[in-house]
């Protein structure tokens, strides 16, 4: 049985806690993974929306942003460009010490920030 709209939007608000934990312990990689993966869901809950149907096994943000034709500020689509780039490093890492040194605190820190407010933004998207 498929997923509901509101289903991917309730995992994704408990991805995104995951993401604040991870965060709060010093898990900079995984924070990031987490935050793409919350707004990953919150775009399959609105393409489950648009089309009543289940979204692609896809990760890619971009392709789902065009499937949905959702219009976004310029500020919000380079966001989620930016999230969907960090996707597949912190999805298949190679060398751990580069990536603790390319993902450190600061740039989890704005990642999860922006997550946080594309989610919101997303959310409100769902219903419309």
């Amino acid at each position: 049985m498929p997923k509901t709209p509101e289903e991917w939007l309730k995992q994704a608000a408990y991805d995104i806690k995951t993401a604040e934990v991870m965060f709060e312990n010093k898990r900079y990689i995984y924070a990031i993974f987490m935050c793409h993966l919350s707004v990953e869901k919150v775009l399959k809950g609105l393409y489950a929306q648009k089309f009543n149907k289940i979204p692609p096994k896809t990760h890619n943000l971009i392709y789902l942003v065009e499937k949905i034709k959702i219009d976004l500020s310029d500020e919000l689509y380079d966001f989620i460009f930016t999230l969907n780039g960090v996707s597949i490093p912190t999805r298949y890492p190679d060398e751990i010490d580069r990536m603790r040194k390319n993902y450190n605190k600061n740039k989890a820190k704005a990642l999860l920030e922006k997550s946080k407010e594309a989610l919101k933004w997303l959310k409100a998207k769902l219903k419309k």
